[in-house]
C-alpha cells in the first residue's frame, strides 16, 4: 500500500515547530538576530521581506543544511538545538537526519541529478534515507509524479524538462518522504511567468489537503492565495507576524506597510 504523501496532522503534535532566539552569523556578520517562530500542523507560514532579511539562511538553519549559532529550534517535541546557560547544543546527526526527512526542502533551483531520470530523482532519498526498498520506492515515486501530473515523464532527464515541470519533480521529491513540514525556499523565483502557475497550482491544492508549508516567497499573489500567517522579516529577526489581510491591510510598522505596498505595486 502506498504511504499517505504526508503524516496525518491530526496526529501530531502542536505545534510542529518551534524556534527560540535563534542565531546565525557569517564571517562575523549577523544574518539572523533572534529569530522567534511557531508553525502549527496545517498552517502555511510564509516568510516575507526585503532581500538580506535572512529568510533563506532561517530554512536552512531550521534543517541543518547551515548550522546555527545559538538559540532553539524544537521539531515535534524534540530539540534539535539549544542552549544550557552559555553552552550551545546541537542534537547528534542521526536525530537530524531524521528531522530532515520529515522537513523536507524544495529549492529555488531545483537541485535535481542532472544525470538520474526523473523518477530516479523522486526515489533517491526514499532508499538513501529511508531505508525503503527499491520496489516500495519506485511505487511511492509513481503516485507522487501522478500527484504532481508528470508520470509521463517518469522515464526524462532534468534537461528535458521545463523549469516548472522541473519544480513539480522536486515538490514531487519531497512528497515522497511523507513530509510533516514542507519548507519551500522562493519556489517560483527561477521560473518564466508563464510557468509559475503550474508551481503555485500544485503548492495551492497541498495547502487545500493540509500539507503544513514553511515558504519563502517574493510572490505577493501567492501570498494572498495561500498563507493562513505571513511574516515579514527585516534586519535578521521577524518583525511583525499576521493573517494576509492584516499585512496587507493593517500593517502596524510603516516599515512593512511600505514593504507591501512597494510588492504590490
Amino acid at each position: 500500500m502506498t504511504p499517505p504523501f504526508y503524516s496525518d496532522p491530526g496526529l501530531l503534535s502542536d505545534p510542529v515547530l518551534n524556534v527560540r532566539q535563534l542565531l546565525k552569523s557569517f564571517r562575523g556578520a549577523p544574518v539572523l538576530s533572534g529569530v522567534d517562530l511557531a508553525v502549527s500542523s496545517g498552517e502555511i507560514a510564509c516568510l516575507i521581506g526585503p532581500s538580506g532579511a535572512g529568510k533563506s539562511t532561517l530554512l536552512r538553519c531550521l534543517n541543518f543544511l547551515e548550522r546555527p549559532d545559538g538559540g532553539e529550534i524544537t521539531f515535534f517535541g524534540e530539540r534539535l538545538c539549544s542552549e544550557d546557560g552559555n553552552v550551545f547544543h546541537i542534537a547528534p546527526e542521526r536525530t537530524l537526519q531524521s528531522a530532515r526527512a520529515r522537513m523536507p526542502m524544495v529549492f529555488q533551483h531545483f537541485n535535481l541529478f542532472s544525470h538520474r531520470t526523473i523518477i530516479e530523482n523522486v526515489m533517491e532519498g526514499q532508499i538513501v534515507v529511508l531505508r525503503r526498498q527499491k520496489e516500495e520506492a519506485r511505487e511511492r515515486a509513481r503516485a507522487c509524479l501522478t500527484r504532481v501530473g508528470l508520470l509521463g515523464h517518469a522515464d526524462s532527464y532534468p534537461d528535458q524538462l521545463s523549469g516548472g515541470q522541473k519544480q513539480r519533480v522536486a515538490i514531487a521529491r519531497a512528497l515522497a518522504m511523507s513530509p510533516a513540514l514542507i519548507l519551500f525556499d522562493e519556489p517560483t523565483s527561477a521560473l518564466d511567468p508563464a510557468l509559475v502557475q503550474e508551481v503555485q497550482s500544485v503548492m495551492r491544492d497541498l495547502s487545500a489537503e493540509g500539507m503544513t508549508m514553511l515558504i519563502v516567497t517574493h510572490d505577493m499573489r501567492l501570498v494572498r492565495s495561500i498563507a493562513t500567517t505571513v511574516h515579514f522579516c527585516a534586519d535578521g529577526h521577524i518583525a511583525e507576524s499576521g493573517s494576509p489581510a492584516t499585512l496587507f491591510e493593517e500593517a502596524r510598522s510603516s516599515r512593512t506597510h511600505a514593504f507591501m505596498t512597494a510588492a504590490m505595486t
